[in-house]
């Protein structure tokens, strides 16, 4: 008789995680699993703490599950073993909280703790998703609002309260990825639902759509599947480009979509791109994108990301120094979805370390995922470099200084950055004491001049290029 052990299972178990998460999700909140034992069809698994318990529960309990079913089959259960700080005891004792179904968790532990009532039943989690497919998290409180997103946030809004009256039908919001399109769209179905109990809202990708649809020819059900869809009041249909060259896909689409819009249904879209920038769609059901509204979400600025922060930390109960928000926010200026990775990730250092959320924390944090630090040449090792080819000290790159050779050295390093690393102008303004984009705008084409005009300060430009060249290999 073949024995597996837990290991081995939950190997099995991370390559289907792996299939169904983000990279750096994975790396955070899977990586430091533990196998602890296998009884049964009853895997426990150790995390380090009561917190990454949580999260766990909040965030990846479908993953989980799925990965369960996947390697296990029906009826297999997860408990988790979690590790609990013993304050002055040395070292920490795990205590285990069995998760089955229909049944409460107990917890034992050297100390007498409360007993918790599970909210992780594996049957239900499937049934509180198969009428609408929403997130319940996904609503407008949650969704920070900014120049970036208002059209498409108050469009998104006047179909909520009024779904199919207005002449925002079809809404197309397109923008991408890492925006909170699905975010909005979801919160859009989810107001919907609260206010119109009775309106059947769907929510689906195009993937899925195209899959149902495969199947449906498959099983010889291509009546059933276009009559499912009919009954629909609000259909939202993610990432409409996935369409792309299936011709069958989109024929059934194209009825369907007639169906509901003259019926008076809502149809509710995203995209990466504007309608007349999608390829391989045909043109009838291109033009009944336009139809209603196009919104585009941009990427966050300043002040929206600033205020993303701020709804995360909050929603979190965590609080944290202003200079570590702002410092998050100049760092990460590329889309919604890598600064909320970026939040999750501090956190989880945060707890697994029992430190402080601190300026020192948000930048060991950064350097695992930012890209431009990943290779070691972020803008505090330019910096470094710079201020000690100079002779001088980081914080008078810093400083308001005048002293020519500061300023050189300055823009020097200004230039370097804008050079070796992903930061927004004014992120690296930022990272020089507040100074705005113009500010370093002006520093790169003094140093241009200056290598034109000045060989002596030239040769030194490309001895600073050679050394930050080589930390990066």
């Amino acid at each position: 008789m073949l024995v597996v052990d837990c290991g081995t299972v939950w190997n099995d178990c991370l390559r289907v995680i792996q299939d169904n998460v983000a990279e750096q999700s994975f790396i955070t909140w899977f990586k430091p699993i533990k196998p602890y034992k296998l009884e049964d069809k009853v895997l426990t698994i150790q995390v380090p703490s009561q917190f990454f318990y949580e999260w766990l529960e909040e965030h990846y309990v479908h993953v989980l599950k799925r990965a369960i079913d996947a390697v296990m089959g029906p009826g297999a259960k997860l408990s988790y073993s979690v590790v609990v700080d013993q304050g002055g005891n040395s070292g920490a004792a795990p205590y285990t909280i069995n998760l089955p179904n229909n049944q409460n968790r107990k917890q034992t532990s050297n100390n007498s703790g409360p007993n918790y009532n599970s909210p992780f039943e594996l049957k239900s989690v499937d049934s509180v998703f198969q009428s609408s497919q929403l997130n319940d998290n996904y609503t407008f409180d949650s969704y920070i609002e900014g120049d970036c997103n208002r059209l498409a946030r108050s469009a998104g809004q006047a179909v909520a309260q009024k779904p199919g009256i207005t002449s925002f039908n079809p809404l197309m919001l397109y923008g991408g990825v890492g925006l909170g399109k699905t975010h909005l769209v979801q919160a859009i179905g989810n107001e919907i639902k609260e206010n119109l109990p009775d309106k059947f809202v769907l929510y689906v990708s195009s993937e899925k759509f195209t899959n149902q649809f495969m199947d449906a020819v498959k099983n010889n059900k291509i009546q059933e599947f276009q009559n499912f869809y009919l009954q629909v009041d609000i259909l939202i249909i993610d990432d409409v480009q996935f369409l792309s060259g299936k011709e069958k896909t989109q024929e059934i689409f194209f009825h369907i979509f007639n169906h509901l819009h003259q019926a008076g249904k809502q149809i509710v879209m995203t995209s990466d791109c504007p309608p007349r920038d999608l390829k391989g769609l045909q043109e009838r059901l291109l033009s009944r994108f336009k139809w209603g509204l196009t919104a585009d979400i941009q990427q966050p600025d300043l002040e929206t990301r600033i205020a993303i922060i701020h709804k995360k930390m909050e929603e979190d109960g965590i609080n944290i120094s202003e200079d570590v928000i702002e410092y998050l926010a100049y760092s990460v200026d590329t889309n919604i979805r890598e600064l909320e990775g970026v939040i999750i990730s501090l956190i989880a250092h945060s707890s697994l370390n029992r430190a402080e959320i601190d300026l020192e924390l948000a930048k060991q944090t950064l350097k695992n995922i930012i890209e431009d630090i990943e290779t070691e040449v972020g803008v505090d090792y330019i910096q470094k470099t710079i201020a000690e080819y100079f002779h001088l000290k980081v914080d008078d790159l810093k400083d308001k200084i005048r002293k020519k050779e500061i300023v050189i050295a300055r823009q020097t390093a200004m230039y370097f950055c804008k050079e070796y690393t992903n930061h927004s102008l004014k992120s690296i303004g930022y990272h020089f004491g507040g100074r705005d984009h113009s500010t370093v705008i002006h520093a790169v084409q003094t140093v241009n001049d200056m290598m034109d005009t000045d060989a002596n300060y030239k040769n030194s430009v490309e001895e600073l290029r050679n050394k930050l060249k080589m930390k990066a290999i």
